[in-house]
């Protein structure tokens, strides 16, 4: 089966010459693997020395917990320390799965601190919560963080071997008022991929049944390993969470409220919370503001991964087009897309305290940028609605984006 390349493959390849190691992190199952096995390929063909080892192999895994040097046993050749001097050729390892060395903050510095341009590490962490808690401040200048992403809209067409629509899509982005032949095969595709999200091996399948089968193994295995993995203790509350937020994307976070569903305190809340984000399953946006008297609210808004997953939570997989939730999933799909262009902290949301609301705002430098706001249908955007945001930011362009749009961003 040919093997398909992620667009965020070029961006570490281009960072594979830095001394600093190159972590991919990103939700399980998303293709973090895939990715380090076509770089390991790749450096081979290169005739680089490149070794592939993973972190799932225990015997591997108490040898470098017992001291980080440990790994040039599986290596064939050992490399050279620092104050050796330069060596002759670079060493390359690939590590999979680091998060499960005990401290992989300190391994990962060791080999650093003592190795540094000798070694290049390039490795994946199945999720950002291990990665956050044990990377801590000791890789500060050591390290760039990767995140790996479900499939975006172009790349789901590119997996399910649709060259022509993707050269299409790129026509339209560029030149939307092009009126393409294959619009209507384009839409049809969108629909899909509201349906059932972009996760590779979904994207890969072609029966719906098998689709879903496969969400409900991600919704019942994978996450329930990043909760077992995290120590959260009540199984039913984290999964009845996850649901009460699948069926709330795109609206506020009120803690409080949750709590009170759930039953448990607060702190349960924020802590479920942060395991869900560093873990990549969901994605709360903050605020926009300026006026904070007026326009200031602490709660921010959430967004899903992954639109099939969201879906598989709320056992959800009509036709998009026909279902009452039809504006929260194009909502949560143009944050997925903004997602892949701007950075998670240039996207935010506006809401003043007699809650005038616009989906998003990006700050694409400071005081300017793009306004959006999202509707199924453009007939019901009324432009006066937004005057008193127009007014307080006139370098923000506003503009409202339908389902007919997907393609724009």
């Amino acid at each position: 089966m040919q093997v398909k390349k992620r667009e965020l493959l070029a961006k570490i390849e281009r960072h594979i010459p830095d001394k600093r190691h190159t972590i991919i992190t990103g939700a399980r199952q998303v293709g973090k693997t895939s990715l380090l096995r076509m770089l390991y390929r790749k450096m081979l063909e290169e005739g680089k020395k490149a070794f592939f080892i993973s972190f799932e192999d225990i015997q591997i895994l108490q040898a470098i917990n017992e001291h980080p040097d440990k790994i040039f046993h599986y290596v064939a050749l050992p490399p050279k320390p620092l104050l050796e001097g330069e060596a002759e050729e670079r060493l390359y390892l690939l590590i999979d799965e680091v998060q499960y060395a005990e401290d992989p903050a300190n391994f990962l510095k060791f080999l650093y601190d003592k190795y540094e341009a000798n070694v290049k590490v390039v490795a994946t962490g199945s999720s950002a919560f291990y990665i956050d808690q044990k990377f801590k401040d000791s890789l500060a200048g050591r390290k760039r963080i990767f995140n790996l992403l479900p499939l975006s809209f172009s790349e789901f067409l590119f997996f399910k071997d649709l060259e022509s629509l993707r050269e299409e899509l790129d026509i339209l982005k560029t030149r939307p008022e092009y009126q393409s032949p294959h619009r209507e095969a384009l839409q049809w595709h969108f629909y899909e991929y509201l349906q059932y999200g972009g996760y590779p091996a979904i994207v890969l399948e072609n029966d719906p049944l098998e689709k879903q089968f496969l969400l409900d193994e991600l919704k019942n295995a994978y996450v329930r390993r990043d909760m077992l993995e995290s120590g959260v203790a009540h199984e039913g509350k984290f999964y009845l969470l996850l649901q009460l937020l699948a069926d709330q994307a795109g609206n506020l976070v009120n803690r409080n409220e949750l709590a009170g569903t759930l039953q448990v305190d607060v702190k349960t809340v924020d802590n479920y919370l942060y395991i869900l984000e560093k873990c990549y399953h969901i994605f709360l946006v903050r605020p926009f503001f300026r006026n904070l008297r007026k326009e200031l609210t602490k709660m921010p808004k959430v967004y899903f991964n992954d639109l099939g997953l969201r879906n598989a939570f709320l056992n959800r997989f009509g036709e998009a087009f026909s279902r009452p939730d039809k504006g929260q999933l194009l909502e949560n799909y143009y944050f997925c897309q903004l997602r892949h262009i701007y950075g998670l902290d240039q996207i935010k949301f506006w809401r003043t305290a007699d809650k005038q609301e616009i989906d998003f705002i990006v700050e694409e430098s400071f005081g300017a940028g793009k306004a959006l706001e999202v509707k199924w249908k453009k007939d019901s955007f009324k432009p006066a609605k937004y005057a008193k945001f127009k007014g307080a930011y006139p370098d923000f362009e506003l503009r409202c984006v339908d389902a007919e749009d997907f393609y724009l961003y």
